[in-house]
C-alpha cells in the first residue's frame, strides 16, 4: 500500500497484513506508519494471499490495517 498524501513518504510502497478478506486493490484504508504508528489513511496498491513463509518480510515485523474506509470502485457486494 501506499500513503499519498503525506509527503514523506509519497511514492513508497508498504506491506501490511490485512484482516478482511474483501479489500481490494484501489481501496481506502487506516493503518499505522512509522515509528509511533500513527494512524494514516492510505491506498491499497496489490492484495496478494500468501503462505508465512512466502512474505515479504517476517511476519513480526509487518503491521496490520485497521480499518477499510471505503471501495473506490462502488463494489461492497462482498462486505
Amino acid at each position: 500500500m501506499e500513503f499519498p498524501d503525506d509527503p514523506n513518504v509519497a511514492g513508497l510502497k508498504y506491506w501490511y497484513c490485512c484482516p478482511f478478506e474483501y479489500v481490494r486493490e484501489g481501496d481506502s484504508v487506516v493503518a499505522p506508519l512509522g515509528r509511533h504508528n500513527h494512524l494514516q489513511r492510505g491506498v491499497v496498491r496489490e492484495v496478494r494471499f500468501e503462505k508465512e513463509y512466502n512474505a515479504p518480510y517476517p511476519l513480526y515485523l509487518i503491521k496490520y490495517i485497521k480499518e477499510v474506509v471505503k471501495a473506490d470502485k462502488g463494489d461492497n457486494s462482498d462486505v
